[in-house]
């Protein structure tokens, strides 16, 4: 996987995808999550990867030799995709409109997406009806932020949002004889390299709604500061993370 970093911004002309996709890239992420998913899932085969994003999870489970599909709408991640070695096999649109062969792919991969929390029962019944044996979900299990990339570093007085851990939302979403047969769970860090600290900031405090002469600023410039640590790339910032594996075996 080759090193990136996070992009520098003015304000929204940030694509929030690609800022969390490039944090990925420089994240234990991928070395935590995928040994436990085959621990879980060891045989991946046939893989369709449900809102792939950079693709960093799904190019890491894909058994070599074995044809991989991707789901994504966003273009900016549809580029990521075509760039990997190798490529998947690209469906662009979102799930819901997704025309996909059903029972087409061994193992379904749905993994940190908005589908997960939002609306679990009926991404679970288009999973079970896309896989030929396995469905794996990876759902936040931590207890912070969730939608704001790097709300991580800030106090939860700034960024506002729910804190209740994902696994926690997805399991009250399905009706418990719709719950996994495996559950399991891994820390990593979400570990960001940015090249422009003032820039993340200004992004932040734009994406808060944040007036431009809000004094918050400058709290926020100086609170990022104070936990960025030095790279050779410019300045990581560090967020300890839990995710969850799920998994459902078709009998």
């Amino acid at each position: 996987m080759s090193i990136s970093s996070v992009p520098a911004s003015q304000g929204q002309s940030v694509d929030p995808l690609e800022l969390y996709a490039a944090a990925i890239d420089t994240s234990d992420y991928v070395a935590r999550v995928v040994p436990l998913v085959r621990r879980l899932a060891p045989e991946i085969g046939e893989l369709l990867d449900v809102g792939a994003g950079g693709g960093q999870l799904g190019l890491a489970l894909q058994d070599i030799g074995r044809g991989w599909s991707a789901i994504e709408p966003s273009p900016t991640m549809r580029a990521r995709l075509e760039r990997l070695h190798p490529p998947p096999r690209i469906v662009p649109c979102g799930w819901e409109a997704a025309d996909v062969a059903m029972a087409a792919h061994d193992t379904v991969l749905g993994a940190t997406m908005p589908a997960l929390l939002e609306q679990p029962e009926a991404f679970l019944s288009r999973c079970l009806t896309w896989a030929r044996r396995t469905v794996v979900w990876i759902v936040p299990a931590h207890r912070g932020p969730r939608g704001l990339c790097f709300a991580g570093c800030l106090p939860s007085r700034w960024h506002g949002e729910d804190e209740t851990p994902g696994i926690e939302i997805v399991l009250r979403g399905l009706s418990p004889e719709r719950w996994p047969q495996a559950i399991a769970f891994t820390d990593w860090t979400f570990s960001g390299v940015v090249k422009d600290l003032g820039a993340l900031s200004a992004y932040l405090g734009d994406r808060l709604g944040w007036p431009k002469a809000d004094g918050r600023r400058i709290e926020l410039a100086a609170h990022l500061a104070a936990q960025a640590q030095p790279d050779a790339a410019g300045l990581r910032l560090n967020i300890p993370r839990k995710s969850a594996v799920l998994v459902w075996e078709k009998s």
